[in-house]
């Protein structure tokens, strides 16, 4: 389904990074500006008015608003069980609920809204602020096949979307995507602290070490080989990333295992989260 076919209006709840990032996008993508409706009572003035400017409602009287096509739960998971009840009155038997908050399973979604109410969780990630995030979704029995097409075509204005069917593989998923940029981060910080105890001036190190990554990861983007062959067709026997890999292929201490530990960790992490 278009946006711009939706009955009613599009709820964000919790205007943030993330939040943000959405309503960019769906606005974007053709969602009329009038359907857009922002709730955020911490809100800057100016970031309030710059909506409003475009269209669309920022913090209307949500007793009185029509019944929403879609909301979507973009607060802090620690504040969700003191701002879902004031709107469980406003979720009608149409409306979709996509919840992007973390540690917030279905069921705890669900037990705040009517029986039979379609709930999509997902587990977004930060490069969705430029438009190539990743998301992973998984909803409950009444988000059905239109259901799903909506809330993939929401999720694609900040991306792509896959979908899993068993809720236990978003662990997996907040551990792998949702916490994955980091790590790429820490490889650019990293090589370029390398770069510099191999003698590199510093702010040199910096820089060729942020376009390595981001050039590799645009090739990876682009190409239609797999990592690995990319990463083969760079080696070349004897040569001096084949050293370097060497160490960082290492079975017991290299880069493999360590990522396998530090991502069990992660995943851990979610599930003690969500209780």
């Amino acid at each position: 389904m278009a946006l711009n076919e939706l009955s009613g209006p599009v709820v964000l709840m919790g205007a943030g990074k993330m939040g943000g990032a959405m309503l960019a996008g769906w606005l974007d993508l053709g969602l009329p500006a009038q359907k857009a409706v922002v709730l955020d009572p911490h809100l800057s003035a100016e970031g309030a008015e710059a909506l409003r400017q475009r269209g669309v409602r920022v913090n209307p009287d949500f007793s009185a608003l029509e019944t929403p096509s879609v909301i979507v739960l973009a607060v802090k998971p620690q504040v969700a069980a003191e701002a879902l009840p004031a709107i469980r009155q406003n979720v009608g038997p149409g409306t979709l609920v996509v919840s992007i908050m973390a540690g917030r399973p279905l069921a705890f979604l669900e037990s705040h809204f009517a029986p039979g109410t379609a709930i999509v969780r997902v587990m977004p990630n930060t490069p969705a602020a430029i438009g190539q995030g990743v998301s992973v979704a998984v909803g409950n029995q009444a988000a059905t096949a239109p259901v799903r097409e909506l809330a993939t075509a929401l999720l694609g204005a900040v991306g792509s979307a896959e979908w899993v069917d068993d809720e236990a593989l978003i662990d997996a998923v907040t551990a792998v995507s949702g916490s994955g940029p980091a790590y790429v981060f820490l490889l650019a910080e990293a090589m370029a602290q390398a770069g510099v105890k191999a003698g590199l001036p510093a702010d040199l190190a910096a820089r060729i070490a942020r376009a390595t990554v981001s050039g590799s990861g645009a090739l990876l983007a682009q190409s239609d080989l797999d990592a690995a062959t990319l990463r083969q067709n760079v080696t070349s026997p004897g040569g001096t990333t084949a050293a370097a890999l060497a160490v960082l292929m290492d079975e017991e201490k290299g880069f493999g295992p360590l990522l396998e530990e530090a991502i069990e960790a992660a995943a851990r992490r979610s599930r003690e989260l969500a209780g």
